[in-house]
């Protein structure tokens, strides 16, 4: 998590104006809402902050994500939201804004921007500061904005009921991935744990968060994979295709997501063009903690997370909105780790006519489990432990390494990323990977030196 791409207010600041603010009566006239599109992260935290503030009214926009409304459609008797335009948005006092930070991702709302009078409040997850003003800024590195508003009700002792818990779950698990994804943080395991103490419903949860993938997605993610295309682009292996649409088709972003993982990229971005309504939709799903896709989403004025995002162009053609994507990414300054930052050097190596019993004391000496063989400057082979265990006899033991190392070595670029080096120390069952520049030899990456950075551990 990159914090400094969150506009996070102290702890303590936080805590002394959320008292303040919730333990005196507020504005007459308060709305609660959330983005457009409203997922189960947007829906939770709508009725979250309702509860939180008490006699503010939960707005739902008119854009409702097609499992959200089907939950709805059940349980409508239970919740109570206010449609957007049965409002006199002239007349309210205190506008709560949830899961978004930015007027272009509320619906009807861009006017009051101009409103010097309106106390606003923000609670998000989102990176990036965004271009609402607000007196009350929550926005936090969180898996989910529900997790901010759960933690909140905690503190005020409030307790949800078991149906307010499973939609406040159902939130927290959609926009973690079931607490899988980068973004998620201890703080939304100790949430969703709090809600399961509330008696949340995991079965309920499993229904409605199932994938909506029928006729017309296999149809789609099949046309996707009839075309697709991969190529290397700085540390990664990407795929930007593109499909015609008819209106409103739901469950793309599984598709979006399906498609990534079936091509085997770190990222993916889909261009969806709607000819109906003059728009390409952008869908864009990574795998690469170290690319924040929704930070590339929002320079094409979309938003999103690192492993997901979205953005909606208008009156443009899906040729140069891959274009403009492409250079989004080129503008995207959030730089991988390379195996330049994390190789050996120098290298250490063995000669190839070098008998394997000194072979042995070397590796003994260095306390490694393999070693690169060098003729000159060139790398000719490499051999392990694994080789020595194979020797059976004393005449193998004088032997020069090249008649038993593996000459076949795979190998990596200082400009590689640590998750490809990865990829080949596990496909190729192998302990290290020697980094190539120029045709020389100029250091070495192992498994241990991987695990070190994935887990932040401290090398002895």
């Amino acid at each position: 998590m990159q914090a400094a791409n969150f506009q996070v207010t102290k702890n303590r600041q936080n805590a002394v104006l959320m008292s303040a603010l919730l333990s005196t009566k507020g504005p007459e006239v308060q709305i609660v809402i959330p983005h457009k599109n409203v997922d189960f992260d947007a829906l939770a935290s709508l009725a979250a902050a309702s509860m939180l503030y008490g006699e503010a009214k939960p707005v739902l926009p008119t854009s409702v994500n097609p499992n959200v409304r089907a939950f709805l459609s059940i349980h409508k008797d239970i919740f109570s939201f206010e449609p957007l335009k049965s409002l006199d948005l002239e007349a309210i006092d205190r506008l709560i804004v949830v899961d978004a930070n930015r007027w272009g991702r509320l619906e009807g709302t861009g006017h009051l921007a101009k409103r010097s009078d309106l106390d606003i409040h923000v609670w998000d997850h989102h990176p990036g500061v965004g271009d609402i003003n607000a007196s009350l800024r929550r926005q936090e590195a969180l898996g989910a904005a529900t997790t901010m508003l759960v933690e909140a009700l905690m503190e005020k002792h409030v307790l949800p009921s078991p149906i307010h818990a499973t939609l406040f779950l159902a939130g927290i698990y959609e926009d973690t991935g079931h607490l899988t994804f980068p973004s998620t943080t201890p703080r939304d395991l100790r949430a969703a744990a709090f809600l399961l103490e509330m008696h949340a419903d995991l079965k309920v949860i499993q229904a409605v968060l199932r994938p909506t993938y029928g006729p017309r997605q296999k149809e789609i993610l099949f046309h996707l994979l009839a075309d697709a295309k991969r190529i290397n682009f700085k540390a990664y292996k990407i795929s930007i295709a593109r499909m015609d649409i008819e209106g409103h088709v739901p469950g793309l972003a599984e598709v979006v997501s399906m498609y990534r993982n079936i091509v085997n990229v770190d990222v993916a971005f889909v261009i969806f063009r709607d000819r109906q309504k003059d728009r390409c939709m952008v869908i864009g799903r990574s795998g690469a903690d170290s690319l924040d896709v929704g930070a590339v989403m929002r320079l094409l004025g979309g938003g999103g997370h690192s492993g997901a995002g979205s953005a909606m162009v208008k009156s443009a053609e899906p040729e140069g909105v891959e274009t403009w994507l492409m250079e989004a990414m080129q503008d995207y300054r959030q730089l991988p780790v390379q195996i330049s930052d994390l190789m050996s050097f120098p290298v250490e190596s063995v000669p190839p006519d070098m008998p394997m019993r000194e072979v042995e004391a070397v590796l003994n000496r260095l306390g490694y489990s393999g070693m690169v063989v060098i003729d000159g400057e060139k790398l000719v082979g490499v051999i392990s432990r694994r080789d020595l265990n194979k020797l059976t006899n004393d005449g193998q033991w004088r032997s020069p390494v090249k008649a038993f190392m593996s000459t076949n070595v795979i190998t990596v670029t200082p400009l590689h990323s640590v998750a490809e080096a990865m990829r080949l120390l596990v496909k190729h069952d192998i302990g290290r990977l020697p980094v190539i520049e120029n045709g020389r030899v100029i250091g070495i990456i192992s498994r241990s030196d991987a695990m070190i950075y994935y887990y932040d551990l401290i090398p002895e």
